[in-house]
């Protein structure tokens, strides 16, 4: 099995077995976002653990690789501190615009990795950030974190 087709099984199995889906019953933070081009959308909400670490809800529509990002980024980031999920999400922006000539970090990315492929298609980048821009802008609704620049960084 080449290495691209693993990665397509990795983000159809995200699709089809979405980790964590569903809405927090409090949360500290809330975004909805919405691919114009295509119609993704995606409701994202933060709150905080007892312990500081994240806690993240989600629930969308769209295609296998909007809703994978987001099953991907709900396995990466929840129960971490503010600041490693930041750094997690800041990796996986770069990993997208590097025009799939990347090298991802699995230990930082786990599955995240598997989207190095979408990263040659710039129609297909705006699919892989949907949840991950969501995740920025409930983390500073919600307070968890201090706004960054608008380029996602």
């Amino acid at each position: 099995m080449s290495l691209e087709a693993l990665y397509q099984d990795i983000i159809i199995d995200h699709y089809k077995n979405p980790r964590g889906r569903g809405l927090l019953e409090f949360p500290l933070g809330t975004a909805f976002h919405v691919n114009p081009t295509c119609g993704d959308e995606v409701n994202l909400q933060v709150a905080a653990a007892a312990d500081g670490g994240l806690l993240i809800g989600y629930e969308g529509t769209g295609c296998s690789i909007s809703q994978a990002s987001a099953s991907v980024l709900y396995e990466l980031v929840q129960g971490r501190q503010v600041t490693e999920a930041e750094n997690i999400r800041r990796a996986f922006v770069e990993l997208m615009h590097s025009q799939g000539h990347g090298e991802p970090d699995e230990a930082v990315l786990g599955d995240g990795i598997a989207f190095v492929g979408v990263a040659k298609y710039p129609a297909r980048i705006k699919c892989a950030l949907l949840p991950w821009m969501a995740f920025q802008d409930a983390e500073i609704k919600g307070g968890l974190m201090l706004e960054t620049n608008s380029d996602g960084e």
